[in-house]
C-alpha cells in the first residue's frame, strides 16, 4: 500500500464532499460544518481554503486513489492540523502515515490538534505522530447537535 500526499485538484472536491457526508464519520469527527450537505457552502469553504496563505492542504492518496485530505491551518504559533480519511479505509494506518508525511512537509512547531474526547481513533493517530494532550475543553459539535468534551493536543519542537 502506497500512501502519498499531493496538492488538491478540482477533481478531488466531489470525493471530499462525499466523505464529508458519511453520517458515521460525521458523528465521530463531531466538529463539522453546521450543514455538511450544503454544497454551495462546501464549495465556498474549499475555494477559501485553497487560496488562503495560512493554509497548507493536501489530498491523501492510497495507491493513487483519493481517500481524504490533511491540512495545517491557522495563525503562526497557533497552527492546527486536521485530516479526514474515508471510513472505508479506517484502521489501516493511513491517517497516521498521511499525518506523518504532512508533518515532514510542514516542519514548524508547535502544532496543535483537537479531537472529540471520545474519538479514540483520532487521538491514537495524533499520539502516534508525537502529539500529547495538554488540555480539555468543551465545544458545540454540529454533527451531534450538542456541546461535547474535546481534547487539545500539541506537537512541540
Amino acid at each position: 500500500m502506497e500512501i502519498a500526499l499531493r496538492e488538491v485538484h478540482d477533481s478531488d472536491l466531489p470525493v471530499f464532499f462525499r466523505l464529508m457526508n458519511d453520517p458515521v464519520a460525521l458523528r465521530m469527527a463531531a466538529f463539522t460544518p453546521e450543514d455538511p450537505a450544503d454544497r454551495a457552502g462546501f464549495d465556498a469553504h474549499w475555494a477559501r481554503t485553497r487560496t488562503s496563505p495560512g493554509v497548507d492542504v493536501r489530498t491523501v492518496l492510497v495507491d493513487g486513489d483519493v481517500v481524504g485530505s490533511a491540512a495545517v491551518y491557522g495563525e503562526p504559533g497557533e497552527r492546527e492540523v486536521t485530516y479526514w480519511i474515508d471510513r472505508a479505509h479506517w484502521g489501516r494506518g493511513i491517517a497516521t502515515a498521511a499525518l506523518r508525511i504532512l508533518l515532514e512537509q510542514i516542519p514548524e512547531r508547535p502544532l496543535y490538534a483537537r479531537a472529540a474526547a471520545d474519538n479514540a481513533g483520532s487521538r491514537r493517530v495524533l499520539e502516534k505522530c508525537g502529539f500529547a494532550q495538554t488540555a480539555r475543553a468543551r465545544g458545540f459539535a454540529h454533527a451531534r447537535g450538542e456541546e461535547i468534551d474535546e481534547v487539545v493536543l500539541v506537537l512541540k519542537p
